[in-house]
């Protein structure tokens, strides 16, 4: 005699939506890390690395503070080469208080600006313009 087949054992029940996909949970999370990570170091460098530096002066004609959601100081600095030319405005960010200070007491001065130009700066949350300047000194008192 033989023996009835056993009948085959049922499948094993499919895995919780939690534990489906680990793997490619954990890929995407290292992804995002790593995006944020090169974002983050991008911006420290294009903050601190500066492309060009150097002197400004003319009449100091504006300091503001400014923006919807980043607040920031920014300034224009009136340069004028000759009379009855049209002059040529210079806008300006500062991040430091003390500059923003000085600057509030100059207005309506001839003075000397020193700036660094940091390029490729991914917010407008540090400034608006791309010239931050980082101190200040009066032409004629």
């Amino acid at each position: 005699m033989t023996e009835p087949e056993a009948a085959p054992p049922p499948p094993p029940p499919p895995p919780p939506p939690s534990r489906r996909f680990p793997r490619l949970r954990g890929i995407l999370l290292l992804a995002l890390l790593t995006v944020v990570l090169a974002m983050g170091v991008y911006t420290w460098l294009s903050l601190h690395w500066d492309y060009s530096s150097g002197y400004r002066s003319g009449l100091l004609q504006k300091v503001s503070r400014k923006g919807w959601v980043c607040k920031t100081y920014e300034g224009e600095l009136w340069q004028s080469v000759v009379a009855n030319v049209a002059p040529d405005i210079w806008y300006f960010s500062v991040r430091e208080p003390g500059v923003v200070q000085a600057l509030d007491t100059l207005v309506g001065k001839q003075v000397r600006l020193h700036y660094t130009e940091h390029r490729g700066i991914p917010t407008t949350c540090f400034g608006d313009t791309r010239y931050f300047v980082d101190s200040v000194a009066t032409l004629n008192p």
